[in-house]
């Protein structure tokens, strides 16, 4: 839960709406927020996992230096375990071709992004939908996703979400010959 400083709430579990709320001051929190929103810019999901994941970096790097570690010792320690790390990411690396040919990995990939997100009933409906709105805009080349919008009809429920494969328009049509 957020407040803002007009005394608005707002309750969310999405790292990357937290941070980009938050009003952060102290240079190294500034690093941290930095680094989740390179995450959530680059990959789309993964934040609050980033924030975690560095503030336990900094917590064990305390702990060695109140033994009297020199700081450099800990940069070459983190340098050593990235490389390792890229090493055996790079040799669990599935190579897929014709990725957005693919619609059950695909559903997999929609399914393990939204998952974190959504209760189960609504994850499993957005990841066929999310899919298949994929698999509509597909090209051989290329996927160009700024052919999806997503319009929020603030009088609908979340398990109302459709497909349309066309053109929404709310505000009627242009023309009387327009399909409906």
């Amino acid at each position: 839960m957020l407040v803002g400083g007009a005394g608005q709430v707002k309750l969310t579990k999405d790292g990357s709406v937290l941070l980009s709320e938050m009003q952060i001051q102290h240079p190294t929190a500034t690093m941290i927020a930095r680094s989740a929103n390179a995450q959530d810019d680059i990959v789309g999901d993964g934040t609050t996992s980033n924030i975690l994941f560095i503030g336990e970096l900094l917590k064990q790097s305390e702990r060695f230096l109140q033994t009297g570690i020199h700081p450099r010792h800990l940069v070459d320690g983190f340098d050593l375990a990235k490389r390792e790390t890229l090493l055996v990411l790079n040799k669990m690396v599935r190579k897929v071709e014709n990725i957005h040919l693919d619609r059950d990995l695909l559903l997999k990939v929609a399914r393990s992004s939204i998952s974190t997100k959504l209760e189960r009933d609504l994850c499993e409906q957005l990841s066929n939908i999310v899919t298949d709105a994929v698999l509509c805009i597909r090209t051989e080349q290329d996927i160009d996703l700024h052919m999806v919008e997503i319009m929020h009809m603030k009088h609908k429920m979340q398990a109302e979400t459709i497909l349309v494969r066309g053109l929404v328009l709310d505000h009627g049509a242009r023309n009387v010959n327009m399909r409906k």
